[in-house]
């Protein structure tokens, strides 16, 4: 099925919101499920169009969000566990666990992993136990998701990056409107960092140890005296090779000033150079 054939049949089933699913409307939601799993079709995606105006890069497919609901929807909950006295795991029957085979290229360690099925994950992906990756996320090749990670639902992770231990890619499936998170090709994001409420994480970004990124706080830019931030209808978007680490900034009246109190902000402190390079350097062996 086309994806425009594809869109107008999950449009028209989300809107009408029938009491009872037919065998045929099990068959497009699985057919739309499919096409998540192989990357034929994203909650969000590059859009040149954006690009010229110097917004995110990325539009959101509000079509492909609402199908991910009407799985929801649709699904009932089951026993799905493999051992129930020992470890009892319930779900969507839409949604069990996802399966891969050997020649998908993927590594998953063992050591108590999940990843749900109508998501795509790229050949060459690591995944160290023990991560999490939810229904719409796309992870690109080459990448390594690292112990207590977690991508969230229609997260979008590019090519070669690292999530490393305990971060956390926030998960934006509603409203179906909202950019979801995108982290670009070749991303580090450092551990116990979290990217949240759809921000943009431009190609070759270092996010240090500890940095969180939201709608909420501003980025300060030391190099160019930029401050980047959230409006009613943009994201927070960290620049290409940017260096981001976690900061202060001081309370600059009322109580909070004269208690010496300081607020968290992120704050760019360079642009990738050689030198960084070297500190984040991905390892072909590992993948």
């Amino acid at each position: 099925m086309p994806p425009a054939d594809l869109s107008r049949d999950i449009e028209r089933l989300f809107d009408e919101n029938p009491g009872k699913y037919s065998d045929a409307d099990r068959k497009l939601f699985q057919h739309f499920k499919d096409a998540l799993n192989g990357g034929k079709i994203r909650a969000a995606e590059p859009d040149p169009a954006e690009k010229n105006t110097g917004a995110s890069g990325w539009r959101v497919n509000a079509w492909v969000k609402k199908g991910i609901l009407l799985g929801f929807r649709m699904g009932a909950i089951v026993d799905m566990s493999i051992d129930a006295a020992r470890q009892p795991f319930f779900d969507k029957s839409t949604y069990p666990v996802k399966t891969f085979a050997a020649d998908a290229g993927v590594r998953i360690v063992p050591g108590g992993s999940s990843i749900r099925d109508g998501c795509y994950v790229a050949r060459g992906v690591t995944c160290m136990p023990p991560m999490y990756v939810n229904v719409g996320a796309y992870v690109g090749e080459g990448t390594m998701i690292d112990s207590h990670a977690l991508v969230g639902s229609c997260a979008q992770i590019g090519r070669r990056c690292h999530i490393s231990a305990a971060a956390q890619i926030g998960g934006v499936l509603e409203p179906v409107g909202a950019l979801p998170v995108i982290v670009e090709d070749e991303v580090l994001v450092g551990g116990n960092c979290g990217v949240y409420e759809g921000t943009v994480v431009k190609k070759r970004a270092v996010l240090g140890s500890g940095t969180i990124l939201n709608r909420s706080t501003p980025v300060y830019d030391v190099v160019t005296g930029a401050v980047h931030s959230a409006s009613a209808d943009a994201p927070l978007v960290i620049p290409e090779n940017a260096v981001v680490v976690a900061g202060a900034r001081a309370i600059s009246q009322g109580r909070g000033k004269d208690w010496n109190l300081s607020l968290y902000t992120p704050v760019i402190v360079k642009y990738r150079d050689a030198k960084t390079d070297v500190k984040v350097q991905l390892e072909d062996l590992l993948r």
